[in-house]
């Protein structure tokens, strides 16, 4: 029986499809369990938020703000949505009367900032008198329910890909979520583990918001949401979301991705356009071979393909960009977004042919002519 999905409306006030703007757009393309109703952004007010975002039509508004949004919606949605990821977690003023607007209007807080709503005392009085939940998304797990790393991951027996980066906001999470979609449209049983608010807010069923974390933990709770998808989803395929980057000096998530999951491949998601690391304007864009040689010194995975975000690039630019990368590294390039996941399947069907076979034998009365369709 389909799951019946909670109405949302998504804050991201200046950020929609911008890099602040990630949790928003990425609950606009996918989400298991917010059925996405409007967006709240008064620099893009009256557009189509799909369009916005260079697809099509999602049918999705972009409102004014949540008075011009509750007064044009058939219904007062289940969930306010703060759709925002700034490096600052602390929310302002403003935002903070329209959240509490929100709930005199009877909406559930869903919340993805260190910042944490429940814990805020006129918040919590707020939603006690108007029967509300606010849920926030980055609070970790008690001490108790909290895991360190065991070793035990060396019992999954299928292939475990992490989708790693050359910064932070480039599009791990986004070609993480397409190809997990892709794959279990062929027939392959592949979950994704979410290491972020925005997945988890999308509707992955296993993960942790691991910058949430204290350190002693991040390790081997990657490794236990791993493990428990392995033991309780049978699957054929598990894909782990990458965070930041490995060289990237503010963070260590990256780190703990690669010690946790221990993965057998690795896809890099890179944005070639940019030349500046997201919210550090004094660093530098690293190049993607140092990239590699790093991941590959600090793991026994190998790159195996390369995915490119198409920021700051014309459809003609990135077609040319996509086969200079592969002349360049010899690795299998593509755009998720704009080409579809067609290279990263066939690569990962040619490493590892039980995939192969499952595509063969699930779909091959629907698309006779397999290779055809993956080339």
């Amino acid at each position: 029986m389909a799951t019946i999905k909670e109405t949302a409306l998504v804050y991201c006030e200046k950020q929609f499809g911008l890099v602040d703007g990630k949790t928003a757009t990425g609950l606009v393309r996918h989400s298991e369990i917010y059925d996405i109703v409007g967006v709240i952004d008064s620099s893009l007010a009256g557009k189509d938020s799909g369009e916005e975002l260079g697809g099509d039509k999602s049918g999705i508004p972009i409102f004014i703000n949540l008075e011009d949004a509750l007064g044009k919606l058939s219904k007062v949605p289940d969930c306010y949505i703060y759709g925002k990821a700034p490096i600052d977690a602390y929310i302002s003023t403003e935002e903070r009367n329209l959240i509490l607007e929100a709930m005199e209007n009877g909406m559930d807080i869903i919340n993805g900032l260190h910042q944490f709503f429940s814990e805020d005392r006129e918040f919590a009085q707020m939603a006690a008198r108007n029967n509300i939940q606010i849920k926030d998304i980055r609070k970790p797990p008690e001490l108790k329910d909290l895991h360190v790393f065991t070793g035990q991951i060396s019992k999954v027996t299928i292939p475990v890909i992490a989708v790693l980066g050359t910064d932070c906001a480039c599009g791990k999470r986004t070609t993480a979520v397409e190809l997990n979609y892709a794959l279990n449209d062929l027939g392959i049983n592949s979950v994704l583990i979410a290491t972020g608010q925005s997945g988890l807010m999308q509707g992955a069923m296993y993960g942790v918001s691991m910058d949430a974390l204290v350190s002693q933990f991040v390790i081997g709770e990657i490794e236990n949401s791993v493990i428990q998808a392995f033991e309780n989803e049978n699957p054929d395929i598990i894909l782990v979301e990458g965070q930041s980057a490995l060289s990237h000096p503010a963070f260590m998530s990256s780190i703990g991705i690669l010690k946790g999951s221990m993965p057998d491949g690795i896809i890099l998601q890179h944005p070639p356009a940019r030349t500046f690391r997201c919210d550090f304007p004094d660093l530098k864009m690293p190049i993607v071979e140092s990239e590699i040689k790093l991941i590959e010194a600090v793991s026994q995975a190998k790159v195996m393909a390369i995915a490119l975000s198409h920021e700051g690039l014309s459809d003609e630019e990135m077609v040319k960009t996509i086969k200079r990368y592969e002349m360049r590294f010899q690795l299998p390039t593509t755009d998720v977004l704009n080409h579809g996941c067609h290279k990263l399947i066939q690569t990962l069907s040619h490493r590892f042919p039980k995939l192969n076979q499952i595509i063969m034998r699930e779909v091959l009365e629907e698309i006779p002519n397999i290779e055809s369709a993956l080339a």
